[in-house]
């Protein structure tokens, strides 16, 4: 292969090498919840949020833009080694390890190495060109495979309270940044049907309860209790004692059985068509399951019993719901 050719897929498996194959070090392990350093100097503009996709693999926008001039110096928003510091198609990009955390700023001319040991703030290159934006900074956070909101990293309280202390000449930014990523879930969660109509249209399709217990915690956006990590909630739970009866909601086929690091003990029922739309149901976290695969089940038929496996903190059930193949809050069909 040319080398012309070659570069940029060297320069790619370059990036990705440095962004999963290091070891963490334990030296520098800033946390979301913790103060971090805005990477520009003076009042930040965010000229486009975090928008984080529903799902891993749809399109969504994985860190903030920030305003920012031509040749403006670039800090890290924490200390770290850096792990990159080079060209990925036409821009420059720099990747710093923090520890169980990575950020990445681009396009940055870099004016540090790889392996380079640097504290917060320190000048770590200058605006570039070749971004997806004009006169920005594309600002990331990453931990393992998961995006997060790097605006995290600039507030002092845990992102469950909703407030952030952060100084007075950002406090209004970080306020209307969490503001829009509120108004995007309220638009999306439902899946294609608006908030209005899925208010209109909860309770009437027929579901039962899968548990006899309260709902614990909802869909949305939420701090994981295990994790550690501000990610979507892809479900609703239920609060129940281990090995109460789960139960089909609705009359269907049980499509998948399986066994999930995260989800642990998990099955599907498909529904097939309900008012028009396809549904399908996931349980999760089970002690296990006492149907198969292929076998159709009774609307109010157990399925199995509430456990805690998985990434789990306790005896629920982590209930999900998909509508025509789109993952969907299942508190607009129960």
């Amino acid at each position: 292969m040319d080398m012309p050719l070659l570069r940029p897929l060297l320069l790619a498996l370059s990036l990705a090498v440095a962004m999963v194959s290091f070891p963490m070090a334990a030296s520098a392990l800033p946390r979301p919840s913790e103060q971090g350093v805005w990477p520009l100097d003076g009042p930040a503009t965010v000229v486009r949020g975090f928008r984080p996709p529903l799902l891993r693999w749809n399109a969504g926008h994985r860190g903030v833009d920030l305003a920012a001039r031509s040749g403006a110096p670039v800090r890290t928003a924490a200390a770290g080694t850096v792990r990159f510091a080079g060209q990925i198609a036409g821009r420059g990009v720099v990747v710093v390890d923090h520890g169980s955390l990575r950020t990445t700023y681009e396009p940055v001319i870099a004016e540090v190495r790889v392996g380079s040991e640097v504290s917060a703030g320190q000048v770590i290159g200058r605006i570039g060109a070749g971004s997806h934006c004009a006169g920005c900074l594309h600002w990331g956070l990453r931990r393992g495979g998961d995006y997060l909101d790097p605006l995290q990293l600039v507030g002092g309280g845990d992102p469950r309270d909703g407030v952030r202390l952060v100084g007075t000449e950002h406090r209004e930014v970080v306020k209307r940044a969490a503001d829009a990523r509120a108004a995007l879930l309220e638009r999306h969660v439902t899946g294609p049907a608006d908030a209005q109509d899925a208010a209109r249209s909860a309770g009437r399709h027929g579901f039962l309860p899968p548990v006899a217990g309260r709902i614990t915690s909802a869909f949305g956006m939420r701090f994981h209790p295990v994790l550690r990590i501000w990610k979507l909630h892809d479900g609703m739970d239920y609060g129940a004692r281990c090995g109460s009866p789960i139960r089909a909601p609705q009359a269907g086929r049980v499509s998948a059985v399986s066994v999930s690091a995260g989800y642990g003990n998990r099955l599907m029922i498909d529904h097939g068509l309900i008012d028009g739309r396809h549904v399908i149901t996931g349980f999760n976290h089970a002690t296990g399951y006492v149907v198969d695969v292929g076998q159709r089940v009774a609307r109010g038929q157990v399925i199995g019993h509430v456990g805690s496996t998985g990434f789990s903190t306790g005896c629920h059930l982590h209930l999900m719901l998909w509508l025509d193949g789109g993952l969907s809050n299942p508190a607009t069909y129960f």
